[in-house]
């Protein structure tokens, strides 16, 4: 199973895990790191166009920019926030490919699949991942999220927004 195949969402989401028995969990392990606080930029990750996103993708997306803001800031020196939940079901009909395979399936008659994995699916312009740094670990902070585009389909923009005003140095 590829993610591209997984890319375009097309029809109604399938969300309903508690009538499956076999659900996958979803790999993403936290949502929000380092410490809340006071300040100066919000870096913030988005996509530019409608897509699904599988839950794997995220995680690396995650790991990475968390790692090398972490690696420049510090364990306290910084917070970030994933924005977005894979809730979406993603099923897949697997099929034979060996010879007398014909006797043993059904082809796509009855081909409703089993659920392999989870997305999420996101609008043009939605923010994924955002992460509040002082200013100066606004530059890392901006080259961790380049990093973390690498890992995600589509294609990823990157916005800072001031928090708060800053003093000029003298």
């Amino acid at each position: 199973m590829h993610g591209a195949n997984y890319r375009r969402s097309n029809g109604q989401p399938y969300t309903r895990k508690e009538y499956i028995k076999g659900k996958p969990q979803s790999k993403i392990s936290k949502f929000q790191n380092g410490s809340p606080g006071d300040y100066d930029y919000c870096v913030q990750l988005l996509i530019n166009e409608k897509v699904q996103i599988r839950h794997m993708a995220i995680e690396s997306a995650r790991l990475a920019a968390n790692k090398t803001i972490e690696k420049a800031t510090g364990e306290s020196g910084y917070f970030s926030r994933l924005r977005i939940y894979p809730h979406v079901l993603l099923r897949e009909n697997k099929m034979i490919a060996t010879a007398g395979a014909d006797r043993l399936q059904e082809g796509m008659r009855r081909a409703w699949g089993k659920a392999v994995s989870l997305g999420a699916r996101v609008r043009q312009g939605q923010v994924i991942y955002e992460a509040h740094v002082r200013k100066e670990h606004l530059e890392h902070t901006k080259k961790a999220l380049k990093h973390a585009c690498v890992k995600l389909p589509g294609t990823p923009t990157i916005r800072v927004i001031q928090l708060r005003e800053i003093a000029p140095a003298h």
